[in-house]
C-alpha cells in the first residue's frame, strides 16, 4: 500500500503552494557563509601565487572561522533583544 500526502486546497479546488519566508537570521547566516568562503578562496589564491604573507592570511582565516559566527550570533542576539 502506498501512502498519499494530503495537501491543503483553496476554495476553488486548486492546491496551494506555501512559500517559505526568509528570516533575517537566515539572511545573516548566508552572508556569513559567503564572507567565509570568499576569505578561504582569497587565502587559497594568495597561497598558490606565493604573494607573501600567506601564513598570516591563513592564520587570520582560522581566527575568522571561529570569530565571525560568534560575532554574528552576538549581533543577532543583541538585535533580537532590542526588537522585543
Amino acid at each position: 500500500m502506498s501512502r498519499q500526502t494530503i495537501r491543503p486546497e483553496t476554495q476553488n479546488g486548486r492546491q496551494e503552494n506555501p512559500k517559505r519566508k526568509t528570516t533575517p537570521k537566515q539572511i545573516a547566516a548566508l552572508v556569513c557563509v559567503v564572507l567565509l568562503v570568499g576569505m578561504y578562496v582569497g587565502a587559497f589564491v594568495v597561497a598558490c601565487l606565493d604573494l607573501g604573507d600567506s601564513g598570516r592570511l591563513f592564520a587570520g582565516c582560522l581566527v575568522a572561522t571561529i570569530g565571525v559566527p560568534i560575532l554574528l550570533w552576538l549581533f543577532l542576539w543583541c538585535l533580537e533583544g532590542s526588537v522585543k
